[in-house]
């Protein structure tokens, strides 16, 4: 009360307070008023004077002017005076209401404090009413207990009735029976918790009463979910039974929502409550579809090698089969706000992982579809399965296989992208099936087996290949007649494969297998090189094994050529980057080495047969008529018949390099002095026969297509022939200088070998010779092969040429 009074007192000193300071600002507002109008005033009369007293003849009309503005100024005056009297009697008027305002404060006052005194005379008849409290409760108990009489005394029926709907599937027809018991059950134990809240004898005597109620709904609870777990099968049949199960549900659901508002208010709440059914509900369906995700697996890897392909096959079917029914068929079954496409959908995030999924995660406002929740089920419980197959010991092709399907399969039109779902799943609001952790050890664990695996299968495919050396038969030609072996189409056609695999995963991925490959096919090729290498002195152990070792060397060099044209067809077909690797570099390097080394075997081959030959030349059987050289045109050409099987380049190379052996072998043959000859008919004829036979080299390899150094290389011989042929000594330095311009590369010892072999030249003549070369030298700028730099002279040969001369020492041309 004494707060009422302090609030009248203060609001009476406002209005006494504001009506001072209306007064003080009207007042200053007046004077501020007054000053401006008089300002006004003064201005605009000068300008009036101004302007009527322009001429000397306006002057007598000055009394007129005069009286007019007087006039005007009484008018002026009295309208002012009218309008301040309008505005004090307003004022007069506020303060008059005003002062009415604090006599109504001042009654409400003494009102105030009449109340408060009839109050406190009040509070002992309110206690004396507690009686009549107490029988009001003790009414509206009797009241409930009177309406819920009949049910009391028919729970018995009511229970047996109820169970029998329930064991006929009833379901329905059962939830009402069930709802009237609880219904009493509940009022009873309210009205009693509201009488006497510590009273708990009574209340369970009213729980004993109702004990059957709470079994018969867990006995209906246990309908529900087996409607639920067959709700695939139920809604293609009876989708009647899932509207029921539903519609149970959402009722209880909204008897949840009202006792729990009610124990906010109240602090009681019945047994059982809340049932939180459509929780449990959810907790069935995703129990369902694991179960049905997990059943999928019919056989394991020991019966079927395939069993992987198979399982995420059938899971494929099985997801686009239920997806499709939960569009078309149960979509009409579930209440709209159960937001099934839209909502819950880009909720998996945060239930993966968390057990249950929660009825707040499934139900938002203004949704249109009923299904997205059964979508997300679907992929948390693939993604489960999936973890669970990453963390089994899987093979590479499982591997393949598992990454395939989750990162490809999955969100493609076979199955998420579905043209069937593509209008209520957006595919790119799913998260990912595996966590990239997981897919990063699966793509290591991979590269690791595939790095042992490639690593074997590579050493098993050159072991077949060497076999095949062996064979008595050639080896097959292609389709342009070069002979070759299946290594190389066997290498890249694994290879092939699991480049095709690594593609299907990822770009990155294959980027990396390609590298893998490449690394491990520098390796191999090393292996290769060995093997070849090794094979090339088996055989020269016994000449006449293998059999067909010239035509089995020849597809080693073309399966260089081959390798090449593969790598750079994987590298068009696979990889994004142009750039040379380091990698390739060895690559390119290691295949020519094996090429180059397996036509040096080659021709290693034939001037082993050319060996007893070659030694004829420049002998005195030589002379006297010797067909060697015939012999060794025809051995080469015999020999470079199974030669055109080598692929280009190297066919050429190898026949260039045939050339240049030919012709320095011949050269040795003069440098090693197997012949002097006596006396000018000697020399002229040797070196006729010498010039017919650098024809026949020259026809020959022409023929073979040696290249374009086939007449230097062949010149070569005819040159050396001139110095033989030559009859005055005198002129035999320039002949001499003649054949030192041409073959730069020639040395001091086999110029004097040349002239020991000719036999004619004196000691003071060689030494003058090679005096005059030395001080002379001669130079040549051309860039060419050289022929004379592998050719040594024997040592007694040099021994003997070194004492001729002081300046033996000297190189001719370097």
């Amino acid at each position: 009360m004494k707060s009422e009074v302090v609030l009248i007192n203060i609001f009476s000193n406002i209005l006494h307070n504001f009506q001072y300071v209306i007064n003080l600002q009207y007042i200053q507002l007046l004077r501020n008023s007054m000053e401006q109008t008089s300002r006004e005033a003064v201005a605009t009369a000068v300008q009036r004077v101004a302007g009527m007293l322009q001429r000397s003849d306006q002057l007598d009309k000055v009394e007129q002017y005069r009286r007019r503005e007087a006039r005007k100024k009484a008018s002026v005056e009295a309208r002012l005076k009218a309008a301040i009297q309008s505005q004090l009697d307003g004022v007069r008027t506020g303060l008059t209401q005003l002062h009415s305002a604090l006599l109504d404060v001042k009654d409400i006052q003494r009102s105030l404090a009449d109340v408060s005194k009839d109050w406190r005379q009040s509070i002992n008849t309110i206690e004396n009413l507690k009686d009549v409290k107490d029988a009001v409760v003790q009414h509206s108990q009797l009241a409930s207990a009177v309406e819920n009489l009949k049910n009391i005394f028919s729970v018995p029926e009511i229970v047996a009735e109820t169970q029998q709907l329930i064991e006929q599937a009833e379901l329905l027809q059962a939830h009402r029976k069930l709802m009237e018991l609880e219904c009493s059950r509940d009022d009873l134990m309210y009205e009693q918790y509201r009488m006497d809240s510590k009273n708990t004898s009574d209340m369970n005597l009213i729980s004993i009463y109702f004990e059957d109620v709470q079994v018969l709904s867990d006995e209906l609870a246990k309908q529900l979910w087996m409607v639920l777990q067959r709700s695939m099968v139920m809604v293609r049949r009876d989708p009647t039974m899932l509207v029921s199960v539903v519609r149970i549900i959402e009722r209880e659901e909204k008897i949840d929502r009202r006792m729990v508002d009610r124990k906010k208010q109240s602090g009681f709440i019945p047994p059982g409550r809340p049932k939180q059914w459509k929780d449990k509900m959810f907790e069935v369906l995703e129990g369902t579809v694991s179960t049905r995700i997990e059943g999928t697996q019919s056989v394991t890897r020991e019966a079927d090698k395939m069993w992987l392909v198979r399982l995420l096959e059938i899971t494929r079917k099985y997801v686009l089969d239920d997806l499709t029914v939960v569009k078309n068929l149960m979509v009409q079954c579930f209440p709209p706000h159960y937001n099934t496409f839209n909502r819950y959908l880009f909720q998996t995030a945060q239930t993966q992982g968390h057990g249950t999924l929660r009825i707040e995660n499934l139900v938002g406002e203004d949704s249109q579809t009923s299904s997205s929740w059964f979508f997300s089920l679907y992929h948390n419980a693939v993604s489960t399965r999936v973890k669970e197959l990453a963390s089994e010991d899987l093979e590479a092709n499982e591997i393949v296989s598992l990454l395939t399907w989750v990162l490809n399969t999955y969100k493609s039109v076979e199955m998420m992208g579905h043209p069937e779902l593509r209008s209520e799943c957006d595919i790119n609001q799913l998260e990912p099936l595996l966590p990239q952790d997981v897919v990063d050890d699966l793509l290591s664990k991979y590269v690791k087996t595939f790095t042992s695996n490639i690593t074997g299968w590579l050493r098993k495919a050159l072991e077949t290949d060497k076999k095949d050396w062996q064979k008595e038969t050639e080896p097959e030609a292609d389709q342009d007649g070069y002979y070759q072996t299946t290594l190389p189409a066997i290498v890249f056609q694994m290879f092939e494969q699991n480049l095709q695999v690594a593609a299907q995963i990822d770009g990155d991925f294959k980027e990396q297998v390609l590298k893998l490959c490449l690394k491990q096919m520098n390796t191999f090729l090393i292996r290769y090189k060995e093997e070849a290498m090794a094979y090339k002195e088996e055989h020269l152990r016994d000449r006449q094994l293998p059999q067909c070792y010239v035509q089995y060397m020849i597809a080693i060099i073309n399966n260089c050529q081959t390798f090449k044209e593969s790598i750079n067809s994987l590298k068009r077909k696979y990889s994004q980057s142009s750039e040379p690797t380091d990698s390739d570099a060895a690559i390119e390097r290691t295949l020519n080495e094996v090429a180059k080394e397996g036509c040096q075997f080659l021709l290693d081959e034939v001037f082993l047969d050319l060996e007893h030959h070659l030694n004829e030349l420049l002998t005195r059987k030589w002379l006297t008529g010797s067909h060697a050289v015939d012999t060794i045109c025809v051995t080469v050409e015999d020999y470079f018949n199974d030669f055109n099987k080598i692929k280009k380049p190297f066919n050429q190379e190898m026949t260039s390099e045939a050339l240049r052996r030919v012709v320095v072998e011949y050269i040795k043959a003069v440098i090693q002095k197997r012949i002097t000859f006596k006396n000018a008919d000697e020399r002229r004829e040797g070196a006729e026969r010498m010039i017919k036979e650098a024809d026949q080299f020259k026809f020959l390899f022409r023929k073979l297509a040696a290249g374009e150094d086939t007449d230097r290389l062949c010149g070569a011989i005819a040159a050396i022939a001139e110095v033989f042929k030559l009859t005055d000594p005198t002129l035999l330095f320039l002949e001499v200088t003649t054949l030192v311009s041409k073959y730069p590369d020639i040395r001091e010892e086999h110029i004097q070998a040349l002239l020991a072999v000719r036999g004619d030249a004196s000691r003071e003549m060689r030494q003058m010779i090679i005096g005059t070369l030395s001080e002379n030298k001669v130079s040549y700028s051309g860039v060419t092969q050289p022929i004379f730099k592998d050719i040594t002279v024997p040592t007694i040969t040099m021994t003997t040429m070194t004492t001729m001369t002081s300046m033996a020492t000297a190189k001719l041309l370097k």
